[in-house]
């Protein structure tokens, strides 16, 4: 199953954050929003297809996620969890640990935002497109 939207990159976008990254549909974002790596995304997780939904809220579930820009691509790889409720009306994060909440769309990612190609911060620092692909 894949799922694909858009999303923007930010002024603001550091990437410097240690355990997660995050695609939100908030257009605006600060400095401190270190994990942010995507603005005014056209999805929120309420909008994920319940086939989708159902196969994430398995914790056999290998989740990856692609990050394209017109520059550079990064692929994150982690799990699904029973515990995810995949509702959150605005925002999407992946996370290397084991918490879950309903801003979670997956857990033991092996990056994150400090993780990612510089290429592809570069290009997002810059507000450049952000092609969002989840597979499960």
């Amino acid at each position: 199953m894949e799922y694909t939207f858009k999303a923007h990159g930010h002024h603001n976008v550091t990437s410097k954050h240690r355990t997660t990254f995050e695609v939100t549909q908030d257009e605006e974002i600060g400095l401190a929003a270190d994990c942010i790596v995507g603005v005014s995304s056209k999805v929120s997780l309420n909008d994920l297809p319940s086939q989708m939904k159902e196969a994430i809220q398995d914790e056999d579930t290998k989740i990856q996620v692609i990050l394209e820009t017109e520059n550079s691509k990064d692929v994150i790889t982690g799990y699904g969890h029973p515990k995810l409720s995949l509702d959150h009306p605005t925002d999407m994060v992946c996370r290397k640990s084991d918490y879950t909440c309903s801003r979670t769309l997956m857990i033991h990612a092996d990056k994150a935002a400090l993780d990612l190609d510089q290429d592809l911060v570069r290009d997002l620092a810059d507000g450049k497109s952000l092609k969002v692909t989840i597979k499960v």
